[in-house]
């Protein structure tokens, strides 16, 4: 995403963060590029939180080095960068009104009072608060609150806002809303946002790209998309969504497509822009992964990706529900999901049926164990 005359919002290279024996970042390379909405995802301990904290200034590392907008920060305290953080626990003074809050930054800064008060008013309008400025933190509800945090986060004018699981705290109907007025406000300021999370909806339906970290290293960068459908390792594929992944070794390539040998049989899987995969030696060990939503009830017609099993449980969630299907014998039989829509009068299928599934080739994606 980044243009080659622009310098990155962000960038690591070869970025380190040592606890004593513990590498809590190990050797991060990364560009986020200027107004680009970038998620880090990842589960706790994974490096996503440390690396914020190093963005922002209130940690250092201790090898690497960091550039934010073209320049250098190594040394350069927190407040003496362009940068400003929306934490988790809204972090407002409970004594201070919403204007308070908001206007504090400025406040530090000796702003006059009357271009305070203006801005004030514009951030509370950006966030929708107009109404509230007279209110104290304890008058409002979490929504409310992480708006006013964001309202104070953006009326320094930063070019880059970190946000560090804003969202947690927040019920689940208030957390989606809050998904949308936070990705609109990105859309409508342009300002960089780099959010770190470990909730996959929250990255899919936010960001224009997530890197995904595990043990301090970035496992997989690239579009929400990419991730969802391509995941280049077994952790991601694990990790990123609801993949069901079958063990086996890799056989013949056929133009974007290769075979991979498992208990299921052989599975055909499409390798279309994945070269490492293509290249990858016959009989090598990896995984066919496919998604619970591409395994459906086999047709007459389906040859290809074709097994049975027997439907061991079934779960109403909503507009789907979801089978788990064993295809097998013995306690290492896979145990696969499979996701379809739910009907008004209830599931044909019954627990205990044995069914027979199919996956389209194109669906399926091979993962290196």
């Amino acid at each position: 995403m980044l243009q080659s005359s622009s310098p990155a919002a962000v960038s690591f290279r070869g970025v380190e963060r040592h606890f004593g024996s513990v590498k809590a970042v190990d050797g991060v390379d990364l560009d986020i590029a200027p107004g680009e909405f970038f998620a880090m995802l990842g589960p706790s301990g994974s490096g996503k939180t440390t690396c914020l904290r190093l963005i922002a200034g209130f940690d250092q590392p201790s090898a690497g080095h960091i550039e934010i907008f073209g320049e250098a920060v190594e040394g350069v305290p927190a407040y003496r960068r362009p940068v400003n953080t929306v934490f988790q626990d809204y972090a407002l003074f409970p004594h201070l009104t919403v204007s308070g809050n908001v206007g504090y930054g400025l406040s530090v800064r000796r702003v006059p009072r009357k271009e305070i008060a203006s801005r004030v008013a514009q951030a509370l309008e950006l966030v929708q608060l107009g109404l509230f400025a007279e209110r104290f933190p304890a008058q409002l509800s979490g929504g409310q609150r992480q708006r006013v945090a964001l309202a104070r986060a953006l009326i320094c004018q930063p070019r880059l806002i970190l946000l560090d699981e804003p969202l947690a705290a927040l019920d689940l109907e208030l957390r989606r809303q809050m998904q949308e007025f936070l990705k609109s406000i990105q859309r409508e300021i342009k300002t960089t946002f780099l959010f770190v999370t470990h909730d996959q909806e929250e990255a899919i339906g936010m960001a224009d790209r997530i890197c995904v970290m595990q043990a301090g290293h970035i496992r997989q960068l690239g579009t929400p998309h990419e991730l969802y459908y391509k995941p280049n390792c077994e952790f991601v594929a694990r990790f990123f969504g609801e993949n069901n992944l079958v063990a086996g070794t890799l056989g013949p390539v056929q133009d974007d497509l290769r075979s991979i040998d498992t208990v299921l049989g052989r599975l055909v899987c499409s390798i279309a822009g994945q070269q490492h995969l293509k290249a990858a030696a016959n009989g090598a060990r990896a995984f066919a992964a496919f998604r619970p939503e591409a395994l459906r009830l086999a047709g007459t017609h389906d040859a290809s990706n074709r097994f049975s099993g027997r439907i061991a449980d079934l779960a109403f969630a909503g507009s789907s529900t979801i089978a788990t299907v064993v295809a097998g014998e013995g306690a290492t039989a896979p145990r696969l999901r499979l996701r379809f829509p739910s009907q008004v009068d209830g599931s044909a299928l019954k627990s205990g049926e044995t069914v027979a599934l199919s996956f389209a080739p194109h669906e399926g994606h091979l993962v290196l164990a």
